[in-house]
């Protein structure tokens, strides 16, 4: 398992070479300039042309991405062309937002998807599957941004039980962070509950087909042991590799969920670096999700080992 787990760390490197060159060409080649962002649009040239100097902005692009990415092989995400802070700084400073959106959404999901996709297979071709199989379908047609809306048109305007925009972490208890966060968490996480509950409820129907169920009912076992503690039991592990990649999605999906919530996370920072065209903001905000989503995953991959004795992980 160690050597897996180096054999995959180390393919991390060719991946976030291919991640660099991919956001440093989309970057560099978008319209917008920094520095006239910086010094607006009335600047003399004379002054743009020395802040172009200042910035390395007037070298060549081949030049500028070794430069980038020499340091970045170093530990060194670069500086940001307008804050003059760490790149490393600022992501940290707007981690706490999207990390907290994040876990608070896919415990959602993993809550709403495992226990719709268990009552589904439990009641198969009934109402109950049905409607939780019809809800798993509108909650993977409806575009987050556009249920985030509704939740904040329903729950904020209307009834009034929630914030509409903002997040505060200063000075707050635990309780009142998840009462600013749940609404933005809802509506992050009805997605991956809605893939969560079809694929419980796909492997649960497969297990609970199995012999050794048939015999545990057979023998007058509880039919909520039956669910829970013999066919949840061996359904867990595809479950749990959804649950795995998903978090990494919900990293990413939070960057439009924090901009319709106004919620100041990962991905504030990289929509206003965008508006300001802030190259190094950008590039080592996205490098940083890339290498997250994939230690993640490994972490998943290497977990099954533990989980489930009879899978043998290895390169």
């Amino acid at each position: 398992m160690l050597w897996y787990a180096m054999h995959r760390l180390l393919a991390l490197i060719p991946v976030l070479l291919v991640v660099a060159v991919v956001v440093f060409c989309l970057v560099h080649l978008a319209p917008g300039d920094p520095v006239l962002v910086i010094l607006g649009n009335d600047a003399r040239p004379e002054d743009i042309l020395a802040m172009r100097d200042r910035l390395g902005l007037n070298r060549p692009l081949i030049e500028q991405f070794w430069l980038w990415f020499s340091r970045i092989l170093q530990g060194d995400l670069g500086r940001s062309l307008f804050m003059q802070e760490s790149v490393a700084s600022l992501f940290t400073q707007h981690l706490k937002p999207t990390l907290s959106l994040a876990l608070l959404a896919q415990s959602m999901a993993m809550l709403l998807g495992i226990l719709g996709g268990i009552a589904a297979a439990y009641r198969r071709g009934r109402f109950t599957d049905r409607l939780i199989m019809g809800l798993s379908t509108f909650g993977l047609s409806i575009p987050g941004f556009l249920l985030g809306l509704f939740l904040i048109f329903f729950f904020a305007v209307h009834l009034r039980w929630f914030p509409v925009i903002g997040y505060k972490s200063d000075h707050l208890s635990l309780w009142q962070n998840l009462y600013y966060l749940c609404l933005p968490a809802l509506a992050l996480a009805i997605r991956i509950a809605a893939l969560l509950a079809r694929m419980t409820r796909a492997v649960m129907l497969d297990v609970l087909n199995e012999n050794y169920i048939k015999t545990a009912r057979a023998k007058g076992v509880s039919e909520r042991a039956v669910l829970l503690r013999h066919a949840f039991k061996n359904a867990w592990i595809p479950v749990l590799n959804i649950c795995g990649e998903s978090f990494g999605s919900l990293v990413t999906g939070a960057i439009v969920i924090e901009s319709v919530f106004g919620i100041p996370g990962v991905g504030s920072l990289i929509i206003d670096s965008i508006e300001r065209r802030d190259f190094t903001v950008i590039q080592g905000s996205v490098l940083l999700i890339t290498t997250s989503y994939v230690l993640i995953n490994l972490v998943v991959d290497l977990s099954f080992g533990f989980i489930d004795p009879r899978i043998n992980v290895k390169a």
